[in-house]
């Protein structure tokens, strides 16, 4: 028997058969609809969807853990003999993880992954150590001498390799590029060494009127940065014969020089005890950038590699470390644990401990960068014991 549906197609009464009321039923029933409801007139809720919790998404009320930088040193090495002599460079830290330090005659070597100490090589009784500098993938240590000569030591045997005579003063700052070793003299003249051969000199520069007591090679080796006791900092190009920048900003010597780790062309340069400035040059567009007044004698400056930070190290009259942050200038913290100005100080392979020496004959580790990666860290199990490293 037929009955009649409204189809809303056509506004019209169709006449249907059991057949096909049969298969509306059908797919009423699949759609979960009644056939006597309109379907305009469908007032069934949706779903809820749940809302997505985003990693990225910023947690309200949760703020970054501050970082703990350590007051106190996590070791201190006695070390007897070390010069007070601001324009010597004695102290270095190599990328095998050992600290060279120059005391008067001789160079001791302390390994900081067991705790050793060895003498490493003495002079002659009339010379004296005046700078000490690892190569870059620390099998050779190059030593400068009072007399003027520059030597090249293999770490392994203990052996020198070779002496290069020539400067007619003491080399009191040495700095590496690959096979280029440049010394600094106390006669104001910069020398590079090819110590590839046996005709080691193959530049020399007369930038300074004045002892050169700074000296750092940019990484990429396209630049090397000198500070002398004449207040100027001269930035040389290796292709040339001629500084490419001369800064006189200076009131007193440089010995501080640093290339920024994260921007290739900043360079951070510290004055002395009548200067107390640290100038942030861009080497690019010859221009200072900032200063900072630091009210102390600046000896040395060591970039972070795991913050946007670097710390300084100072003598007269406070004779204290300072952490800073950059580009704010903003000072983070002193750090007062020397009881005589500080001379030099060294970062450590993984960026995290700095090394610092100064004239009341102490080596001291301050552990101011640890990172929050996962790494290899120095083992300075010994936190604070003191030795003697003769």
């Amino acid at each position: 028997m037929a009955t009649s549906q409204f189809n809303l197609k056509n506004q019209q009464k169709e006449y249907l058969d059991r057949q096909q009321i049969e298969y509306q039923h059908e797919i009423g029933q699949a759609c979960q609809m009644a056939l006597d409801q309109r379907v305009l007139q469908f007032n069934v809720e949706p779903p809820q969807v749940k809302p997505v919790n985003h990693l990225w998404a910023k947690k309200q009320g949760v703020q970054k853990k501050k970082r703990r930088i350590p007051l106190i040193p996590e070791k201190v090495l006695d070390a007897p003999g070390l010069v007070d002599d601001y324009y010597l460079n004695v102290l270095d830290w190599s990328s095998r993880n050992l600290l060279a330090v120059g005391l008067d005659k001789s160079v001791y070597i302390w390994n900081a992954d067991d705790g050793s100490v060895q003498e490493f090589m003495t002079t002659a009784d009339d010379d004296y150590v005046s700078s000490i500098e690892w190569a870059q993938d620390g099998s050779y240590l190059a030593i400068g001498l009072g007399s003027g000569d520059a030597q090249i030591w293999d770490v392994d045997t203990f052996t020198k390799i070779r002496s290069m005579r020539g400067h007619t003063a003491r080399v009191g700052v040495l700095s590496w590029d690959k096979h280029i070793l440049s010394s600094g003299a106390r006669d104001g003249s910069v020398w590079n060494h090819d110590v590839r051969i046996a005709k080691h000199k193959v530049q020399e520069w007369m930038g300074h009127t004045g002892e050169v007591c700074g000296l750092e090679w940019r990484p990429d080796g396209q630049l090397l940065a000198s500070g002398g006791n004449d207040n100027l900092v001269q930035i040389w190009d290796a292709r040339s014969s001629v500084p490419k920048h001369t800064k006189t900003n200076h009131m007193a010597a440089v010995k501080a020089l640093a290339w920024c780790p994260w921007q290739l062309n900043l360079l951070a340069t510290g004055g002395g005890k009548q200067d107390n400035m640290i100038h942030f040059w861009n080497t690019s567009n010859d221009t200072k950038v900032a200063s900072v007044n630091t009210g102390s004698q600046v000896t040395s400056i060591q970039w972070s590699r795991e913050y946007k930070e670097f710390i300084s190290s100072h003598g007269f009259p406070s004779n204290h470390l300072s952490i800073w942050s950059y580009p704010s200038l903003n000072k983070i913290t002193d750090l007062p644990g020397h009881d005589a100005r500080i001379l030099s100080t060294s970062l450590s392979p993984d960026g995290q401990t700095v090394a610092s020496s100064a004239s009341d004959e102490n080596l001291k580790f301050w552990k101011v960068f640890e990172s929050n990666k996962k790494s290899k860290e120095l083992d300075l199990e010994q936190s604070m014991k003191r030795m003697t490293i003769r």
